[in-house]
């Protein structure tokens, strides 16, 4: 799939999966969260895991929430993204319990407010954690994975890149988000694993 190697052919492409996610019905949103859900809480880079983040789902995209309680149950730790004020597009992940208060960013996502001091000391960077669940657009049969564009996870997770100890990397999607394949960018950050509401596919191996 040489063409998504032009910006317009994968600016078209990203248009074509967020409006197939918006097509979906609210009962179907949940139905693909509670698979989704069922299918990270077996994964080893879950399970394992101590600090963990994942996002608040916008625009269609698949909901990780539902695993909350469960993290809970199991004194996980959760951590939000967050952007990173005067910086170049890059993330902080800060601690997010029921009580926690949000704000929403400059793309109306809500996200932890930093502007109280408990909420800054409660902030860690990527490679703290142990596992983190990213959302993608659109992804393949080798995990890569397509984003939004702008590049935050990128930028904040560009130290895995080099030798050293590092987070794993889990991706999220619906099903129908995989296509045939994706070019691999010099500056894209290996995913260990694409997890939808059907399957796994691990970096380099077929669909599970």
């Amino acid at each position: 799939m040489d063409s998504l190697h032009h910006p317009e052919a994968k600016r078209a492409l990203r248009l074509k999966l967020r409006r197939k996610r918006f097509e979906l019905s609210k009962q179907e949103q949940r139905q693909a969260a509670r698979r989704l859900c069922q299918q990270l809480k077996h994964l080893p880079e879950i399970q394992r895991a101590r600090r963990i983040s994942l996002y608040l789902p916008v625009n269609g995209e698949i909901d990780p929430t539902p695993l909350l309680s469960w993290f809970r149950q199991r004194n996980v730790d959760v951590y939000l993204p967050v952007l990173r004020p005067l910086s170049d597009n890059s993330l902080w992940f800060v601690a997010y319990h029921a009580n926690t208060p949000m704000v929403k960013n400059r793309f109306g996502i809500p996200e932890p407010d930093t502007r109280f001091a408990a909420q800054r000391r409660n902030r860690l960077p990527a490679w703290a954690l142990d596992t983190l669940i990213v959302p993608l657009v659109g992804f393949d049969a080798q995990a890569n994975r397509m984003g939004m564009g702008g590049g935050f996870y990128d930028r904040s997770l560009a130290f895995m890149r080099r030798p050293g100890p590092a987070p794993a990397l889990i991706g999220v999607a619906h099903a129908f988000q995989q296509v045939e394949s994706l070019p691999v960018e010099p500056w894209d950050v290996p995913l260990s694993a694409v997890v939808s509401d059907l399957g796994v596919v691990r970096a380099g191996k077929k669909k599970s």
